[in-house]
């Protein structure tokens, strides 16, 4: 360990080497921000040793896995394909009357994704985790530097740097154009970067949280729901005339960082000198501030301590005196309710599918109605989306299932069990389908087929939590707990799809009486009489589910052990 009046100190964050040729331990550091080496006495750098580390972390990251070496090259061959052409097509924009707006709607939505990937894939990057340095004496300035050095080594960057490339290509003209092209290119992938980076220390302690495992979990939904959104915005665009419908948001998008970077290029070439200079002031101000505000929240986390630190000390609260657990019944029925809305809250998984079934029974029905190609009853599919979370029930529980199945003895606590799990879906699926329903019915404004179109959704949804409590007690089946995306264990596959698929055709087949009223009402021309749906579809649907859980219950106390070895299987 070297102190400051060591002469074998080097400048601060820089990594120096015994004068006297005394080998100390590898890695020791001093005050000033060095760290000491084994070797003989020049002066290295810091930023060249975290280079070599990130260089040794993908390397030792390829060892020993040929699928990972097979994902990674891939990624990396796909990477430079998709930026190869990407880059040529900008190209061939050049001259376009376009090509501005294009390239500066690129660069912001590139900043956008560079702001929220680190979020969504905390652990595709180890380096991402700066808290992993905070026992080294290290200054956060040259540690930003070494950091933001090593940051540009990777596929992302350099998929940056082929848009960047592509976009001054597009737009520049003349000499100012060119000169402008050559400082706006890296500029805009070192803005992207500081700009990730920032981000992600600000936010490192939720990355490396269950609440961050949760966000990655959902990750490929809130993917799935930004492709949505941008097919229907591409396709109002053309609807309402094609690129020109950009340049009020292009007008705005120019001034803002790092967009303002490709911003500069275009108007150096259009001989607006003032305006690019003033974009490049406001660019290199951008960089300048991210940098600062990566510093200080560096330097926040290196000195402040981790809350899982100090939880213990501080005194627990009682939750169970306030919030919804006070709005919910006493006893059994309660606590199982508590417990099950816990679960969607809490458990990656539960709250993955629930999340899902929530966003898209949403999606479908409004998306297509602003399309102009909807109905109100299309409602229904977010009904028969919350239905399914009823299915495998005491599967969700995973192994844990155990502890509530010390707890039934009897047909009558198997029966209390399944409807308070029922009535905790209710609780969020009622409100919600009512809710999409009038939505879905303002969007097109066809109020007159709302009362219907809710009394039939309400009856598929009852429907559904009266086959789902069957299945979950004659086809229950394990929830492997490791792997995002695995939701089946080996082998029960078959016992999953098959619970499934004909829970649904059988809930299509209870819900028929109340599907022909409403077939009846609106193909008859009947439609002052659509109102009757809503209270028959109401009752048809309660109907259902006491009915369900009347004939699963005996099922689950009988088949108790059978139903705790299958979701445990996994």
């Amino acid at each position: 360990m070297t102190s400051p009046a060591d002469p074998a100190a080097g400048p601060a964050g820089t990594v120096t080497a015994s004068a006297t040729g005394a080998k100390g331990p590898a890695g020791s550091s001093g005050p000033t921000g060095t760290v000491g080496a084994a070797s003989s006495g020049a002066s290295i750098p810091l930023t060249p040793v975290f280079v070599r580390l990130k260089l040794s972390l993908l390397r030792n990251g390829l060892k020993g896995s040929s699928k990972r070496k097979a994902a990674y090259f891939s990624t990396l061959a796909l990477a430079l394909v998709v930026g190869f052409f990407v880059t040529l097509g900008l190209a061939l924009l050049h001259g376009n009357a376009h090509a501005g707006t294009v390239v500066v709607v690129l660069a912001a939505v590139l900043a956008l994704g560079w702001t929220f990937m680190p979020l969504f894939f905390p652990t595709g990057d180890e380096t991402l985790d700066p808290s992993r340095l905070v026992m080294l004496p290290l200054r956060p300035r040259p540690l930003v530097r070494a950091l933001l050095v090593s940051s540009l080594i990777g596929i992302g960057p350099l998929f940056t740097l082929c848009l960047a490339v592509g976009s001054v290509l597009a737009v520049a003209r003349g000499v100012a154009g060119a000169v402008a092209g050559v400082v706006a290119a890296p500029l805009l992938v070192l803005g992207c970067v500081a700009l990730a980076r920032a981000v992600a220390t600000a936010n490192v302690r939720l990355l490396t949280s269950r609440k961050g495992r949760d966000l990655a979990v959902l990750s490929g939904l809130l993917i799935a729901v930004g492709g949505q959104l941008a097919n229907f915005a591409s396709q109002s665009l053309f609807e309402a005339g094609g690129l020109a419908a950009l340049e009020p948001t292009e007008a705005v998008l120019r001034w803002l960082p790092p967009a303002t970077a490709v911003g500069m290029v275009d108007s150096a070439s259009e001989g607006a000198y003032g305006v690019a200079a003033a974009q490049l002031a406001l660019t290199l101000a951008a960089v300048a501030g991210l940098l600062w505000f990566w510093e200080r929240t560096l330097t926040k986390l290196m000195v402040t301590p981790d809350g899982s630190t100090i939880a213990a000390a501080r005194p627990m609260k009682d939750r169970g005196a306030g919030g919804l657990g006070s709005l919910l019944p006493a006893g059994r029925t309660g606590a199982t309710m508590q417990r099950t809305l816990r679960y969607a809250v809490r458990d990656p998984k539960t709250k993955a599918s629930w999340v899902t079934a929530l966003a898209i029974g949403l999606i479908v029905p409004v998306f297509n109605a602003l399309q102009g190609a909807g109905s109100v009853y299309l409602g229904c599919f977010g009904a028969g989306m919350l239905g399914m979370q009823m299915y495998n029930q005491f599967g969700q529980d995973t192994s844990a299932f155990w502890m509530v199945a010390q707890t039934i003895s009897s047909t009558r606590d198997a029966y209390v069990e399944l409807r308070a799990r029922a009535a905790a879906l209710a609780l969020v699926t009622v409100p919600y389908t009512i809710l999409v329903t009038a939505i879905t019915a303002a969007i097109i404004g066809d109020w007159s087929a709302l009362p219907a179109a809710t009394g039939l959704a309400l009856a598929l949804l009852g429907s559904m939590l009266c086959t789902g409590a069957l299945a979950s007690a004659r086809f229950p089946y394990s929830i492997p707990s490791d792997g995002a995306f695995k939701n089946v264990a080996p082998g029960q596959g078959g016992l999953a799809w098959g619970g499934i698929l004909s829970g649904m055709l059988v809930s299509a087949v209870i819900a028929a009486p109340v599907i022909a009223l409403t077939i009846w009402v609106k193909a008859g021309d009947h439609q002052d009489l659509s109102w009757i749906v809503l209270p028959l579809g109401v009752a048809w649907g309660t109907l259902a589910t006491w009915a369900g859980l009347r004939l699963a219950a005996p099922t689950v106390a009988r088949k108790l052990p059978e139903i705790l070895w299958a979701v445990s299987k996994g």
